[in-house]
Order: C-alpha cells, then sequence, then structure tokens
C-alpha cells in the first residue's frame, strides 16, 4: 500500500511528514512518480533543502498507491483504506494526486476520500496535483479536486499543481516554477518562517502559487 522513508532525528523541531496518494487506477503508475517527486521537494523545502533528499532529511516521506487496494474500497470490510486514511489525517503536508478523467479527478480517488466524514482532513496541508494528456485541462485541479480538499478541511494554501504527459519525462523545471511561487505559503500554513535554512525565494514568488 505505501512507502516510507526513514528519517534521522530533527532535534527539536516538531516532527512533520509528507504522504503522496495517488488515485490513478494503475499501481505503480506515472502520476504517482510525479506526485512522489513533488512530495520530496516539498520535504527538502520543509528541511530547509531545496536540491532534493539527502542525509540530512528530517521529514518523512510515505506514498499511498490507491490502485493496490483499490478493490476493497467499496466493500463493507476495507482495512487497508482504513489505514491509508489515518496515515493521511495525520500528515503535515499532502500531495493529493490524480490524472485527469472525463475533465476531472478519477473515481478512485472520489471513492477514497468518500470514506472520510466532516473535516476528516482537518489540519491538513493539501497539495492537489493533476496529470493531463492535454493543456486545456490545467484547471481540473483547481476547479474539481481542490474544493473537495476544502470541503474535508484541509488547507490548500496554494493554486493546484497541474502537469501535462508530455512533462512527467523531466519534471525539474515544472516543479521548480511552481515551487517558486509556492513555497513561501507552504511553509507559513505548516508553521515554519519563510527563511528557515532555505534558499531566497525570487522576488516575483506570490503568497499563492499560480500553475502552467
Amino acid at each position: 500500500m505505501s512507502h516510507t522513508h526513514l528519517a534521522p532525528d530533527a532535534g527539536t523541531r516538531p516532527d512533520l511528514s509528507v504522504v503522496v496518494v495517488s488515485g490513478n487506477p494503475r499501481a505503480g503508475s506515472r502520476t504517482l512518480s510525479a506526485a512522489t517527486a513533488v512530495g520530496e521537494q516539498i520535504a527538502a523545502l520543509l528541511d530547509g533543502r531545496l536540491d532534493g533528499p539527502s542525509s540530512t532529511q528530517a521529514t518523512s516521506i510515505e506514498t499511498i498507491d490507491l490502485a493496490t487496494f483499490a478493490p476493497e474500497i467499496l466493500t463493507a470490510d476495507h482495512p487497508a483504506a482504513d489505514a491509508a486514511t489515518a496515515t493521511l489525517a495525520a500528515a503535515t503536508v499532502a500531495v493529493i494526486a490524480s490524472p485527469v478523467y472525463k475533465a476531472s479527478y478519477t473515481g478512485l480517488l472520489k471513492a477514497f476520500l468518500d470514506l472520510y466524514g466532516p473535516d476528516g482532513l482537518a489540519g491538513v496541508v493539501a497539495v492537489p496535483l493533476v496529470v493531463s494528456g492535454n493543456p486545456a485541462h490545467a484547471l481540473a485541479g483547481e476547479v474539481h479536486l481542490r474544493p473537495v480538499l476544502v470541503e474535508l478541511g484541509a488547507i490548500v494554501p496554494t493554486r493546484a499543481l497541474s502537469l501535462t504527459e508530455s512533462q512527467l519525462a523531466d519534471l525539474d523545471a515544472p516543479v521548480a516554477a511552481w515551487l517558486a511561487k509556492s513555497a513561501r505559503a507552504l511553509r507559513r500554513a505548516v508553521g515554519l518562517p519563510d527563511d528557515a535554512g532555505t534558499a531566497p525565494l525570487p522576488a516575483s514568488a506570490d503568497l499563492v502559487g499560480v500553475t502552467a
């Protein structure tokens, strides 16, 4: 179901965690890979690292691939799904990712999120991420996925990150551009100072990020 990157002792800093959720119905999908890459960059941001995971990593990263337990989500007993909902609800930051399907997010992700009651994600800082084959669907994350996360009580301090399939082979540029505009908002949302160990943000960085 999930994999955790173990991290060294973070000292006196509060424990922080990033949980990545992929709503792609195919296990081990490119959506999962892209979301994990984004999660690693967010963890680097929270740790004051902007060059990816290193020996100084303190923020844990866990991935949840919904496709690996999809058949049980709609059944009466769903222990793997229950464990996943608990993991996600305990996250500091969650990257909630889905391919665009019929101009929205997948039914698999909807079924999983429907397992939560009101405010089931209260206090979680969420980053909606969508992967589409057509740039015309770039707003699917903002129009469809973001509202349901807010309805569940999540804090969504940035615009959704939208990626096209053509960008998946080299994520560095689009993710860096989104993070440059979203870093300050993410750090503030988790209660960290703007500049705690991070490189200076570009002068154009906004409180709320904008995706391409």
